[in-house]
């Protein structure tokens, strides 16, 4: 089994769920995969998963975690990429993906963003390849997020992308109608109310204010 847990574990002892919840949220158990062992699954059975079972899970160290969105949070993702699709489309700056879009971020770990952007620049001949895990890396990272998301996943989310070239990282919340601007993983804005969010130089002239954001 690959070395997932902390350092600081015996490892003699063999890797539970309960370990990896820890390790990894903590989080509810049912998010994590037991088929294939946690430590062994590849990107084979993260994309056999999703044709089979039409489930979306991530892979972190050789784990399967399932990726949860409920309604609401799922029919905001898709009003956030309708409206950087339709000013991102028309200015060909680049492509914006959806809930399918899985990102290889590192050798053993793919993430799937709720939306992301690519600027045309990293798009090989400006066109977005044809593969079922792409190894590009997004300019921009929505996550919407839900109620199983816990505090210290979504820390380490922001960890991976930054250090993988994500240069803004949005965390959108329904509930509280606020949205987190990251330009770091310690650098942060919140924004409410009437505030704008606006995508600065990363996806530029792209303005909507939260009352726009959240009424879709």
């Amino acid at each position: 089994m690959a070395p997932v847990l902390d350092p600081h574990r015996d490892v003699s002892a063999p890797a539970t769920v309960a370990d990896l919840s820890a390790l990894l949220g903590p989080m509810p158990l049912w998010r994590i995969r037991s088929v294939p062992p946690p430590g062994s699954a590849g990107e084979g059975d993260v994309l056999r998963i999703h044709a089979r079972n039409d489930r979306l899970c991530e892979l972190i160290d050789g784990t399967l975690v399932e990726k949860t969105v409920g309604s609401e949070e799922s029919e905001l993702a898709i009003w956030i990429a309708v409206l950087l699709s339709n000013h991102i489309r028309p200015r060909k700056l680049g492509s914006v993906l959806g809930a399918d879009g899985m990102i290889r971020l590192d050798a053993g770990l793919v993430r799937i963003p709720d939306v992301c952007f690519i600027s045309a620049n990293r798009l090989p001949g400006g066109r977005l390849p044809r593969k079922p895990i792409l190894d590009i890396v997004p300019n921009l990272v929505v996550e919407v997020l839900s109620e199983s998301n816990t505090a210290k996943e979504m820390r380490r989310k922001l960890r991976e992308y930054f250090k993988a070239g994500v240069e803004l990282v949005w965390h959108v919340d329904p509930r509280s109608r606020t949205v987190a601007v990251y330009t770091a993983p310690d650098k942060r804005v919140v924004l409410k109310g009437s505030q704008a969010l606006t995508g600065g130089r990363v996806v530029p002239g792209f303005k909507v204010t939260l009352k726009q954001l959240f009424a879709g």
